[in-house]
């Protein structure tokens, strides 16, 4: 169906009749009868009530009247989605979690600009459920995140692991969590390792979905948690957080998943640049972050 039928529609039910929808829309009002009556020969039933008054919609006008208004949506976030910005000779839509956002992709992305200056980007955060929906529904074309589903179609390759380490807001040898903790939920196998290591431990106080939360919630109103080592390192140079001596770091691996099939003059050294962010700037400030 055009588009512009269901916009048309759409305008003579705000506008109230054929006269004043025709005045929105720039058009003679001659043009916008015949747009509705294409429309209702399409959908093979009479949409509007036409009168002295204006117009009034029918039963099936008002059921139309949803279905218009989620098409007319739908184009409009398709072309925001796809639209190629001018200048540029495409669009590439990257999605990754909140902590992997920061020091890694944003570290990867003036690079990728400087390598690809014709190539937009558009930078989305999310989940892992909402990042491989977006994967699989072709809204996005790479997602970085720790725990991503096998896929027909999409390739995953590794990163880089990401050590996560016990800090506090003040200086403590207790390697069980104490009042305060906030547990970060970093996926199924830190679960599983964190319940090993502190079988004793009863739950927390608080628990986030996003690391980032988190540190900030510690940051602000004291307490602990496992965070990763690149991303804390800055506030324990501050003495803002304390590492905790002898409690366990545990280490998950971050992962790049993207379509088996792609468009290689739009992706062009992208996969390659983010390789190296990770092989070299993420390892030399893990190696180096406490030393």
């Amino acid at each position: 169906m055009d588009t512009e039928l269901a916009r048309t529609f759409l305008t003579v039910v705000a506008a109230g009749n054929f006269v004043s929808a025709a005045e929105r829309l720039h058009v003679s009002q001659s043009t916008v009868s015949t747009r509705i009556h294409a429309l209702e020969t399409h959908l093979g039933c009479v949409l509007f009530v036409r009168n002295k008054a204006g117009t009034t919609l029918t039963p099936a006008g008002r059921q139309f009247q949803r279905h218009a208004s989620t098409l007319v949506r739908t184009v409009e976030q398709a072309r925001h989605d796809i639209g190629i910005p001018k200048g540029f000779s495409g669009t590439l839509a990257v999605g990754g979690r909140i902590g992997l956002w920061e020091e890694f992709l944003l570290a990867w992305l003036p690079l990728m600009h400087k390598s690809n200056p014709t190539i937009a980007v558009r930078a989305e955060t999310g989940l892992e459920p909402e990042i491989m929906s977006g994967l699989i529904e072709g809204r996005l074309d790479i997602g970085v995140m720790y725990a991503p589903q096998s896929r027909p179609g999409l390739k995953v390759e590794k990163l880089f692991e990401e050590r996560l380490i016990l800090v506090s807001s003040s200086p403590t040898n207790e390697v069980e969590p104490q009042p305060g903790y906030v547990y970060v939920e970093w996926g199924q196998e830190f679960y599983a390792r964190h319940s090993a290591c502190f079988p004793n431990f009863g739950g927390p106080s608080l628990t986030a979905n996003v690391g980032w939360l988190g540190l900030q919630h510690v940051l602000r109103n004291g307490g602990s948690g496992y965070f990763p080592q690149r991303i804390v390192h800055p506030h324990v140079q501050k003495k803002a957080l304390s590492v905790v001596e002898g409690a366990p770091d545990f280490v998950i691996p971050a992962y790049v998943v993207y379509p088996v099939e792609h468009d290689r003059e739009v992706f062009g050294n992208t996969l390659e640049i983010m390789h190296s962010v990770a092989n070299n700037a993420i390892r030399i400030k893990q190696g180096a972050a406490f030393q």
